[in-house]
């Protein structure tokens, strides 16, 4: 168990956590939720002992080992792969290396034989004898094949390198694991296989991520980070999320009788207690649901981003035509003889092993690039609106933001005053005197919050998207998920939440080498088509492993 009591964290002025005391027991997964800046990264290290606290203690039960998801790629860089995970299992690394050492040495005593004795009994109660093959086996199933087991970090790609550090992190079954943005640069299989581990796993696991689809595949708590507090709350992110809302609703309507509250909330418990046999914790996850109390649900003091595009007009008949088009960078092709037409009412997700590739076809039907080969054609209706996964060029300068979106008031806009401005800034939660920010001091997630206040005010009847959750927080996450479900227009984008790509696209489009695989169906229907798996294997090759 780890006890949190009277945990308090300051920096100067600005105060993170105060008097947080909270437990966090075996057998449960805990998302650990909150704003951009609230905290969440910051209070894994206080738990891991990195970052020591103004105020109060963190306490784990005797014995017990955490291990940590390392974010830095480079700390074992003259390590080789399967050394690397071994030692995430701290003290049966030292034990072997000392034992080792021991045998090493050229004037061998008696007492050198005593102490190999002890350690080699001592490693052996750690499983250090199976330890190579446990490594290897982690290493296999998270894609890294035997052949790269032996090389040296710094000589594996960065990709790579993410899933050896989860390897470390995983190693040797740990008592308390804790882990940030587990998923970032892992492919949609690796995913799922962590989920399924973390499913399986019955210590403690404390989680942040942006990935709600994972949160909710893995969590049986979350713990909210707000106003300088953690509270837990039974459920997955989703059910946290709509009980939420749910309490919030019900907290202003005045007139409703506290009897149809509380029916209305047990419905909505059960409801969720039922859904839950479905997914992957199913047991753990009921048997909590099944003790929830109405009392337990409250409204949440989040506050969500108003992501809503209203078209000047409706698309016509002809959307986009593209043909024969291809594009290679260096020698490496990144797409060939990519061929469609869009019609009225589709939203396609566009999918590659190579992100590269979605990037620069996005960049060329914006007429940012050009393409080798090919041609494309937009529609005389269209308008469209593009987010690019590199916003920086509109960043350059140092306007404040509302000099900043006056820039790209369409032409036949003519009744712009700050008000109308304030409007499209306040509905991305820039509001008082942060609209007169300078654009040069903008975090990543407010220049994101940026670029959707210019293009709601462009109105387009089109938006192309190229991972446009990166560096939002879960409520943008969420506004921006549900203004895409209800856009009336046609959505073409990329991204690598789950959750965003189920709900939104109707069409998936994946761009190859050897050209495209293109179906009208939904992302979970598509990456569970069997033919899609053959084809898909054909197309890229041995890239589709990696």
């Amino acid at each position: 168990m780890i006890s949190v009591n009277n945990v308090t964290l300051a920096y100067g002025k600005r105060v993170l956590f105060d008097e947080v005391k909270i437990n966090f027991t075996k057998g449960n997964c805990y998302g650990v939720i909150g704003a951009n800046g609230a905290g969440k990264s910051t209070f894994l290290k206080i738990l891991s002992g990195e970052i020591e606290p103004n105020k109060g203690t963190v306490d784990i039960t005797p014995g017990e080992r955490m291990a940590i998801l390392k974010q830095n790629h480079f700390e074992f860089d003259e390590v080789t792969v399967l050394h690397t995970v071994m030692m995430g299992h701290k003290k049966m690394w030292d034990v072997m290396t000392e034992k080792d050492a021991i045998y090493l040495k050229e004037d061998f005593s008696e007492a050198d034989g005593i102490k190999a004795g002890e350690l080699e009994a001592e490693f052996g109660e750690m499983g250090g004898y199976t330890a190579e093959s446990d490594a290897a086996t982690f290493l296999s199933e998270l894609g890294v094949g035997e052949d790269l087991h032996n090389m040296l970090m710094k000589d594996i790609a960065g990709n790579l390198k993410v899933r050896v550090l989860l390897a470390q992190a995983l190693f040797g079954n740990p008592d308390i694991l804790l882990l940030d943005e587990p998923t970032n640069n892992l492919d949609v299989e690796t995913i799922s296989w962590l989920e399924n581990f973390l499913a399986d796993y019955e210590n403690i696991v404390l989680v942040v991520s942006h990935d709600r689809h994972f949160l909710d595949a893995v969590c049986t708590h979350v713990a909210d980070v707000d106003k300088l507090k953690i509270k837990i709350y039974t459920g997955n992110y989703s059910f946290w999320y709509e009980s939420s809302q749910l309490a919030a609703r019900q907290a202003s309507d005045k007139n409703k009788k506290m009897e149809e509250k509380k029916k209305d909330l047990l419905d909505f418990i059960a409801r969720f207690s039922a859904n839950a046999s479905k997914s992957k914790q199913a047991t753990s996850r009921k048997k909590a649901l099944d003790k929830l109390v109405f009392e337990d649900i409250t409204p949440s003091s989040r506050k969500y981003p108003g992501i809503i595009f209203k078209p000047d007009r409706e698309v016509g008949n002809q959307i986009l035509n593209v043909e024969k088009l291809s594009k290679s960078i260096d020698g490496r092709t990144l797409f060939s003889n990519v061929n469609f037409d869009i019609v009225k009412g589709q939203k396609i997700a566009f999918l590659s092993k190579d992100h590269v590739a979605l990037t620069s076809f996005f960049d060329i039907i914006n007429g940012k690039d050009k393409a080798d080969s090919g041609k494309y054609e937009w529609g005389t209706t269209i308008t469209s609106a593009y987010l690019p996964n590199d916003n920086t060029e509109f960043f350059q300068g140092s306007l404040n933001l509302m000099d900043w979106l006056r820039q790209f008031v369409p032409p036949h806009v003519t009744d712009v005053d700050e008000d109308f401005l304030r409007g499209f800034l306040g509905k991305m939660l820039f509001s008082g005197d942060e609209i007169l920010k300078k654009t040069n001091v903008l975090s990543g997630g407010e220049k994101v919050r940026c670029m959707v206040s210019k293009m709601m005010l462009q109105n387009p009847n089109l938006v192309i998207l190229d991972e446009p959750t990166n560096h939002l927080d879960l409520e943008s996450i969420t506004a921006f998920n549900d203004g895409m479900i209800s856009f009336p227009g046609v959505v073409l984008f990329t991204t690598h939440d789950h959750q965003f790509m189920q709900t939104v696209a109707n069409r998936i489009i994946e761009i190859t080498p050897k050209g495209i695989i293109d179906r009208l169906m939904t992302y979970d229907e598509y990456l569970e088509d069997t033919r899609v798996k053959a084809l898909r294997e054909e197309m890229y090759g041995d890239m589709v492993n990696a």
